[in-house]
């Protein structure tokens, strides 16, 4: 049986999902910086997409810093635009 017009449903429940959280909240950063390129690798997926928040946790906030920030670093070549470079 679905669960509405979409389909999909669930799984019986068996698993909790884990509260998500924002890591730059919880570590206290003030800024972003696209020069921190440890940090913004990991909020890009292997196709060269930003991870959105929904997914990350990360606040609204920090999303828009972290947009910024992963847009400047690809524009200086710090990042690529996609996987194929």
């Amino acid at each position: 049986m679905s669960r509405g017009p979409g389909g999909g449903g669930g799984g019986g429940g068996r698993f909790s999902r884990r509260k998500k959280f924002c890591r730059f909240t919880a570590e206290g950063v003030k800024s972003i910086d696209y020069k921190d390129l440890g940090t913004l690798k990991g909020y890009v997926t292997e196709t060269g997409k930003i991870v959105p928040s929904r997914i990350t946790g990360t606040k609204s906030f920090y999303q828009r810093q972290l947009a910024v920030a992963i847009k400047r670093a690809r524009f200086l070549a710090l990042l690529p635009y996609t996987d194929q470079h």
